[in-house]
């Protein structure tokens, strides 16, 4: 089957987020991450079919979903789950935020790369804990993590991972997950994982090793946050799963949870389900695009001597070095030049912003364009 990415969808007055931020001014959203595509023709079937039942009521844990998550995970990743690890969530920003409360107490802290997701570093100050960073370095065009030690306090009690790195798009390999291990197992530290971009590798030979599947200690110290959201373009759906091998740490976790964090909706598991189960054509085909579209963003930015940007490994972000452009604030600079980016400071470096390529390439073109006219104006 043939799918189009190359067809514009108008989301400029519809419920978008990422497009209603800027109404109607001349700015291209290029931030929040979510995609332009159309979702997978299957996900959009499914939900159709369900919506025809007419009722919508409370719903149950969906064995279906359930089960194509078991044999996903061990296909595409040689990780062998059972079926009580897994816990259902409406997004994962909210297992970052209940892993915090859940895994550490008034006093004590997290560990963090930076820069970072957002909500990794929203989660720590949310519940009044502090949080060590850890520094991301650029080695080989490749955003990896500095495990020193130097600033840990001995208090700290939970270390949050990204892989895919986000920002970045690095796939950590395996030596460097057994580091991060062995730093945790160092410092007697729970781990949260959020792999959420790991099916959206772009760079050949790139393979996604969930951080709990590297040994039983790693499984029994670790919480996975996953989703299908991501990769298939079904965010605003919300069906997402922490698995947590360990009892001790479920029933924390869940116990967190409890009266606060509601259900997945019912849609939402549709959706996801049938992502997981019939997407990867679809998928195969969006990993080409934005492949292409990788590439050629890469070039552009990089012939521009006031930018840089490695290659993102996975994902669909770029993250764009933009010190040399030598103006207070980059993202308020292209802003005010018709690009919505993210701004760096969100991230933990202000002299960055973050490009969201997952769109068509004449909107891509577009906002190179803009991206080359912005630099050329502070020549």
């Amino acid at each position: 089957m043939a799918f189009d990415f190359n067809q514009w969808i108008d989301r400029r007055h519809s419920d978008s987020l990422k497009w209603h931020k800027y109404g109607d001014r001349d700015v291209l959203p290029l931030w929040v991450a979510d995609s332009d595509f159309r979702s997978p023709p299957s996900v959009i079937e499914a939900i159709k079919q369900r919506a025809e039942h007419g009722v919508f009521g409370y719903g149950a844990t969906p064995t279906g979903l359930i089960d194509i998550t078991l044999s996903r995970l061990a296909q595409r990743y040689n990780w062998q789950i059972e079926p009580d690890w897994i816990v259902l969530l409406p997004g994962v920003v909210c297992g970052l935020n209940l892993s915090v409360r859940a895994f550490t107490e008034t006093g004590e802290s997290t560990v963090s790369p930076t820069p970072i997701y957002p909500p990794f570093r929203g989660a720590a100050r949310l519940a009044d804990r502090a949080q060590v960073h850890l520094p991301l370095r650029l080695q080989d065009d490749r955003w990896v993590m500095d495990l020193d030690a130097s600033a840990m306090q001995g208090n700290e009690r939970l270390l949050m991972l990204c892989n895919p790195q986000n920002p970045g798009g690095t796939v950590y390999r395996r030596d460097e997950l057994e580091a991060q291990l062995a730093f945790a197992q160092q410092h007697d530290l729970i781990v949260c994982s959020d792999e959420i971009h790991c099916d959206l590798l772009l760079s050949p030979g790139a393979q996604h090793i969930p951080f709990a599947a590297l040994s039983e200690d790693a499984a029994q110290r670790s919480i996975t946050l996953i989703s299908p959201s991501k990769t298939f373009n079904i965010a605003g759906l919300g069906a997402s799963m922490a698995i947590i091998p360990n009892p001790e740490l479920r029933a924390r976790f869940k116990r967190v949870r409890e009266g606060i964090v509601p259900g997945v909706d019912i849609l939402a598991l549709v959706a996801a389900e049938a992502a997981w189960r019939d997407g990867d054509e679809w998928l195969a085909a969006q990993l080409d695009y934005l492949r292409a579209n990788r590439d050629w963003l890469v070039a552009q930015v990089n012939a521009l001597p006031e930018l840089q940007m490695a290659a993102p490994e996975a994902t669909y972000l770029g993250w764009i070095d933009a010190s040399k452009l030598d103006v207070a604030s980059p993202m308020d600079y292209f802003e005010q030049r018709g690009l919505g980016f993210s701004p760096g400071h969100d991230f933990g470096d202000n002299n960055f912003v973050r490009f969201n390529f997952g769109c068509t390439r004449a909107t891509l073109e577009q906002a190179v364009a803009r991206l080359q006219q912005a630099v050329a104006a502070r020549r």
